[in-house]
């Protein structure tokens, strides 16, 4: 049964991820956190940020690891083709039926309608992301952080990976400091 809800979850963010990876995170999300709860948002924006500091396209490399995580190996392997098998046959599909009509309005006004869509997915998942780390690191923190890596990418032009290594340092320096001031705070 697990194996099954792998392909299906996978499968559905695969195929309904038109547009590529970051179409395909919200998705993600929804399968894994809100459908089948095999972790909660806290696990999965770390595994985001794993996913994109490594090499790859981020959508495979999510489901081969959480994949791995619910289900061993053939969880990984299953997830794996589940994400993949959309993508190349939709893509056989696409391209041959863009080729064969390339120069109707229609497949014009289709690829730019795209950009917008992707671009609100992923602004409901960023500002669902803003609004847990009040949890973790408080609201301060959390837009001086969005603040400074707007800044470093944008203006210093610094590898998101690097960006994504130092934020995760920071986040765990600043919730180890909250928490002992919390331990302190109820032992007095």
């Amino acid at each position: 049964m697990k194996q099954k809800d792998i392909f299906i979850a996978f499968f559905r963010s695969g195929i309904l991820g038109f547009g590529g990876g970051p179409s395909a995170i919200p998705l993600v999300h929804r399968e894994v956190v809100l459908v089948f709860k095999w972790m909660n948002d806290e696990e999965f924006s770390d595994v985001l940020a794993l996913a994109n500091a490594l090499p790859g396209p981020i959508n495979t490399k999510m489901a081969g690891y959480i994949g791995w995580r619910v289900g061993g190996f053939w969880g990984m392997m299953n997830a794996l083709f589940a994400t993949a098998v959309p993508t190349v046959v939709l893509m056989i599909l696409f391209l041959t039926l863009l080729s064969t009509h390339k120069d109707k309005p229609w497949v014009a006004g289709m690829s730019k309608a795209v950009l917008p869509v992707a671009g609100v997915m992923l602004g409901v998942l960023a500002w669902d992301f803003i609004v847990k780390s009040k949890k973790g690191l408080g609201w301060l923190w959390a837009f001086v952080l969005i603040l400074i890596s707007v800044f470093v990418l944008e203006f210093l032009h610094i590898h998101p990976g690097i960006l994504i290594a130092a934020l995760l340092i920071t986040a765990f320096v600043i919730g180890s400091k909250k928490k002992k001031s919390e331990v302190k705070g109820g032992q007095s």
